[in-house]
């Protein structure tokens, strides 16, 4: 199970357009947003990535908003595991578990998972915090993904599996973010 001691939340490439002509994109932005702030009220660190961000545009105002005390690392690669500084600042922030969100969910986000796993990482798909234009491309890439050794999880319930208890001190917080 999750811990909020040895995990990291990823953000890959929610930028532009793009990000904008996604399947369920709203609902993808709002379950990002509650992830952001919960990972900030968990002290979990954040890690975001953005492809081309000079091509590509930024990441969309609905996620960045929340990732004022951040910043992307920007990529040419399509796996953020195939960067070096994104690596770096991994390793830096040494967690094992990962939460993964993004786009698209067939191109960037499955072959960011597949390295993390070769890399040894136990990886958590947060399924409604990543998306792709066409639906059948998100349900591929999941199921590619979950088949190498990932975790298809959701928003809830990765954060109540961080908490645990109910007693926890951040619990009304994160309630509060998924009212």
């Amino acid at each position: 199970m999750l811990t909020s001691d040895n995990t990291a939340l990823i953000l890959i490439d929610v930028q532009g357009k793009l990000a904008q002509i996604m399947e369920d994109s709203a609902d993808m932005f709002r379950a990002q947003a509650i992830m952001i702030q919960a990972a900030k009220a968990l002290s979990v660190p954040i890690l975001w990535a953005e492809q081309l961000p000079h091509k590509l545009g930024p990441t969309v105002p609905e996620v960045a908003e929340h990732l004022s005390d951040y910043s992307p690392i920007s990529k040419s690669c399509f796996s953020c595991a195939a960067n070096n500084e994104f690596n770096t600042e991994l390793k830096a922030c040494g967690k094992r578990q990962l939460l993964v969100m993004g786009i698209e969910a067939h191109i960037c986000v499955t072959q960011s998972v597949l390295n993390f796993l070769e890399n040894g990482y136990e990886v958590h798909m947060i399924s409604d915090a990543i998306s792709a234009r066409i639906p059948a491309n998100k349900d591929i890439g999941l199921r590619r993904c979950e088949k190498a050794g990932a975790v298809i999880s959701s928003t809830e319930m990765a954060l109540f599996e961080l908490m645990r208890d109910a007693t926890h001190e951040q619990f009304r917080a994160i309630q509060s973010l998924i009212k």
